[in-house]
């Protein structure tokens, strides 16, 4: 009854990881500040930090990179040292937004099939989510590496909802930004963004998404509102 109440239509819920589940800024600007030490330069700010997360650690150490006037990172030096400061600083100044648990706690009770998709390196997802207390609340997660694309590719969608077991029309995508909705669209699968996460530095409001939350709390009541407005 609860799942027929609280997510008619849906069968399961893929759910992006940074800016969505988890802040992690700090961690990012963290690692890319060691990083950029080990280069021999000092750190960037956390705006172009914040505009450079969401399309995978590649797009992000070359944005960093391009901004201090350094060259692409040809031989890996940059990827090393990144992979390496990440490994040690993952997690340890991440937060969970406000009504995380709360949404997280409504999908498990809906009987929706879970997944964390996100374009971080598969380990170090896995391991925030297990620092955070989050593991147990996803059937499947899938980082940036598991796929041959990312997001907003709509593959990684497509490759999660068959491990679910679900049709991508009956799974729900929920992120913080124009990558997600872009690939959730092109998946077929319906999207509601949070308002608190990064997207790029843009407003996250237009994007194209079927409903937005100021927190995951309220995904029950948004799902409700898209279904209403769908049958009418």
């Amino acid at each position: 009854m609860t799942h027929r109440l609280q997510w008619p239509g849906l069968t399961g819920v893929i759910v992006d990881l940074d800016g969505t589940l988890v802040d992690t800024l700090d961690d990012f600007h963290a690692a890319l500040a060691r990083m950029l030490a080990t280069l021999g330069h000092g750190p960037v700010d956390r705006a172009l930090v914040e505009r450079s997360i969401g399309k995978g650690s590649e797009h992000l150490i070359a944005s960093v990179l391009a901004h201090v006037g350094a060259p692409p990172d040809t031989d890996g030096t940059a990827w090393r040292a990144y992979q390496a400061a990440y490994r040690e600083v993952n997690g340890q100044q991440a937060r969970l937004y406000p009504g995380v648990r709360e949404g997280l706690t409504a999908l498990a009770g809906g009987g929706l099939r879970r997944a964390c998709l996100t374009n971080k390196p598969t380990a170090f997802a896995r391991e925030l989510l297990q620092r955070l207390g989050l593991a147990d609340d996803f059937e499947k997660v899938f980082g940036g590496d598991a796929f041959e694309r990312k997001k907003p590719d709509p593959l990684p969608v497509l490759r999660t909802c068959a491990a679910l077991g679900c049709e991508p029309g009956h799974v729900l995508v929920v992120g913080d930004s124009s990558n997600d909705a872009a690939a959730a669209r092109a998946a077929g699968c319906p999207v509601i963004l949070v308002t608190y996460g990064y997207n790029h530095g843009e407003p996250v409001q237009a994007v194209n998404a079927d409903a937005f939350v100021d927190s995951m709390a309220d995904l029950p009541a948004a799902w409700q509102g898209v279904r209403a407005r769908c049958q009418g």
